[in-house]
């Protein structure tokens, strides 16, 4: 990884962790961190045949001030990281959401070895893992999350195998965190033998390219037709895979109005109609709403 730890990470032993200091982030609204949660119920085979933990690295951003705030749970796509996201994921910390972002340790562009697919049927467990930590961090006084989340108002989110890993968490039987309370889906898809949606799942939000080369929109369309209300479906007419979350506007700050607006509502109880106007841009969208 090239981002750089603080050399003066403590080791939180209890929780099977590392903590680094807090760096301020752009215009000082907020604080960044870089933890390390170390699973030492699963392992991971590393390149050279070894099996260690599995650690995964997580990026928290935090509102400077303030709390408890509700706490979004970001997952990257395939070979990529968390740092490609972070126009969206500055803007949701913007909003007031915790948001935290964890580094797949077999998945992200730079695993050992190089980025390994074949681990995604983990990745649900790694979100529901960084949840339960983070949490425990925040029931404590005085630390560098304590009394900044609210355990009742949790989201997942993720993009392309990210989105597969967001929808496991929040709707697979198999994998399923009922503490999650809200989803995202950005051109992802459903876990090979996921099964039925929950009779009562979270509030679900997907969003998907019409030219997408990678994620099919039929796989979107798919999985959305079998899901339960309330859900909604974001077309972003003429947008590919991956600029639309990243770097291309006008696209990418019409997800972030659209996704955060849809947050406001299920996890704060803002109205529902500024999610339908943040979603509805003429030449830009097409909504599919059910609530």
């Amino acid at each position: 990884m090239t981002t750089r730890w603080c050399a003066c990470a403590v080791l939180l032993c209890a929780l099977g962790l590392g903590l680094s200091s807090p760096v301020a982030s752009q215009r000082q609204t907020s604080r960044v961190l870089r933890l390390r949660f170390v699973d030492h119920t699963r392992r991971i085979r590393m390149p050279d045949g070894r099996r260690v933990p599995r650690a995964i690295e997580t990026t928290v951003r935090v509102p400077a001030s303030g709390g408890p705030y509700p706490l979004i749970v970001f997952a990257h796509g395939f070979a990529l990281t968390p740092r490609t996201y972070t126009a969206l994921l500055r803007a949701w910390t913007r909003a007031g959401y915790v948001v935290a972002a964890p580094w797949f340790p077999l998945e992200r562009a730079d695993a050992p070895g190089g980025p390994n697919e074949a681990d995604l049927a983990n990745e649900p467990r790694d979100v529901s893992f960084v949840i339960s930590r983070l949490l425990a961090l925040s029931e404590r006084p005085g630390g560098a999350l304590g009394d900044k989340i609210d355990a009742s108002r949790i989201a997942v989110a993720g993009h392309s195998d990210g989105g597969i890993t967001a929808l496991a968490a929040a709707f697979d039987h198999r994998f399923r965190d009922r503490r999650v309370h809200a989803a995202i889906v950005m051109s992802g898809a459903a876990l090979g033998g996921m099964g039925r949606f929950p009779r009562r799942g979270p509030p679900l939000l997907a969003l998907q390219g019409t030219a997408d080369p990678i994620n099919s929109p039929a796989t979107t369309a798919s999985y959305f037709r079998l899901a339960r209300r309330p859900k909604f479906l974001v077309w972003l007419l003429g947008a590919s895979h991956l600029p639309p979350y990243a770097t291309q506007e006008p696209q990418l700050g019409l997800v972030e109005r659209a996704s955060t607006a849809f947050l406001d509502h299920y996890l704060r109880g803002r109205p529902l109609r500024d999610f339908e106007q943040a979603a509805r841009r003429r030449g830009l969208t097409r909504l599919v709403a059910a609530p």
